[in-house]
C-alpha cells in the first residue's frame, strides 16, 4: 500500500520552515491504517516479541493496536510526573532544551522481549531514551518500528545496533 497518500504535509508547522507530517489522515482511512498496523504486527511477530512499548503519544496510537493483534502487553513510556506508580526515568535532550520520559519500574522483567514503537523516527533522542529506559529494567530491544523515518534527520544513527522498520521514508 502506498501509505505516503494518507500522509498531509503541513507547511510551517509547528514553527517556520518545518513540514510537518501529519498522520492523522492515515489514521482516518480504516484500509490503510489496517493495513500498516497489520505489517508493524508482523514485523513484531517475526521477533517474537513479549510486549510493545511506545512513547506518549503517537507511540500509543501504533503500539496499542499492535499489541492488541498480538495478543501482548503495551507499556506506556510518558513525561515525567503522568505515571502514577514508582517509575524510573531518564533525561534526553531536544532541539531547544531536555526533557524527561519515565517508565512503570515493573513494567518490564529482565529478559523480556520488547519492540518499540512510534509513528515518527526523527533525530532519534525520544527512541533512544525509550531504549535506555527498557534496558535498564533487563528488557531486549528486538526491533524499533515507525510509520514514518525523516532520513535527513539521521535518527536512524542512534538506533545502528537495532533492527528498525518504517513503513515510509521521507
Amino acid at each position: 500500500m502506498d501509505y505516503k497518500q494518507h500522509i498531509k504535509l503541513v507547511y510551517d508547522w509547528p514553527v517556520e520552515g518545518v513540514i510537518f507530517k501529519d498522520i492523522t489522515p492515515l489514521m482516518n482511512h480504516g484500509e490503510a491504517f489496517k493495513a500498516a498496523v497489520d505489517e508493524v504486527a508482523s514485523y513484531a511477530a517475526e521477533k517474537e516479541v513479549d510486549v510493545i512499548v511506545g512513547p506518549e503519544a503517537r507511540g500509543f496510537i501504533i503500539g496499542c493496536p499492535v499489541a492488541y493483534k498480538l495478543g501482548t502487553g503495551f507499556v506506556p513510556v510518558r513525561k515525567a510526573g503522568k505515571l502514577p506508580r514508582e517509575v524510573i526515568q531518564v533525561d534526553y535532550g531536544l532541539e531547544y532544551g531536555k526533557n524527561v520520559l519515565t517508565i512503570h519500574k515493573d513494567a518490564i522483567q529482565p529478559g523480556q522481549r520488547v519492540l518499540i514503537t512510534d509513528d515518527l523516527l526523527a533525530t532519534g533522542g525520544t527512541i533512544e531514551a525509550t531504549i535506555k529506559l527498557v534496558e535498564k529494567l533487563g528488557g531486549i530491544v528486538v526491533g524499533c518500528a515507525f510509520l514514518i523515518e525523516l532520513t535527513y534527520l539521521n535518527g536512524i544513527e542512534k538506533l545502528q545496533k537495532y533492527d528498525v522498520m518504517s513503513l515510509m521514508r521521507y
